[in-house]
């Protein structure tokens, strides 16, 4: 699959893999007992990585109803469940780097990996949380891991309000804690702006989508 970005040039000069995590991360208390944690370039060698994953991963197109037809959703997908081999190596790193850094927060592992490719500004995901399974009456942690063309992600209270926007990509983490997918709301909106193909990898414990 050919897709365009442009590379980071810090991306190439660093060491392939999860950094380190401990002090470097910057927590952001919202409402409501939410959170959110920022990691900039925490993935080294991330636009390799997304080379390799366009390539290997079986994307995958869906279509959800709407009103009265059945439209595209507007972006590619591939999951991950637990106990399947992940595409890329790389991405077991990140899975025990967030273990061992949130496990005691967490108090469980990460278990899944959900894949989403934005092949360019039109490729978007409408606000909402990751509020099946556990996650709709639960605490619980999505790690989001960004590569390629930086999109901003935006989260704002749920039922409306102001929204927070972050840029992420090459190798940028996020991750959304305490009540965050039940009391707020995130999104990728669409751009006129944007130059390249986005991809997130999201790490989500067991039963929670």
């Amino acid at each position: 699959m050919a897709l365009g970005y442009q590379g980071s040039m810090l991306d190439a000069l660093s060491n392939e893999g999860p950094g380190e995590l401990g002090d470097t991360v910057c927590r952001t208390e919202l409402t409501s007992g939410a959170w959110i944690d920022v990691r900039r370039s925490w993935m080294g060698g991330a636009d390799a990585l997304f080379d390799r994953l366009a390539a290997a991963v079986p994307w995958r197109s869906e279509r959800r109803p709407m009103y009265d037809r059945i439209v595209d959703v507007p972006r590619l997908v591939c999951f991950y469940p637990e106990g399947e081999q992940l595409p890329d190596p790389v991405l077991d790193d990140a899975r025990e780097a967030l273990d061992r850094h949130y496990g005691a927060e967490l108090g469980e592992r990460f278990r899944t990996a959900g894949l989403c490719l934005y092949r360019d500004g039109r490729d978007s995901v409408a606000w909402h949380g990751d509020t099946i399974g556990r996650a709709s009456t639960e605490d619980t942690m999505v790690a989001i891991v960004s590569l390629g063309a930086p999109r901003a992600l935006l989260l704002r209270p749920r039922g409306g309000g102001h929204a927070i926007r972050h840029e992420l990509g090459h190798g940028d983490l996020l991750v959304m804690g305490g009540s965050c997918q039940r009391t707020w709301e995130h999104a990728v909106p669409k751009s006129s702006r944007v130059t390249g193909a986005r991809m997130s990898v999201q790490f989500r414990p067991r039963g929670v989508r």
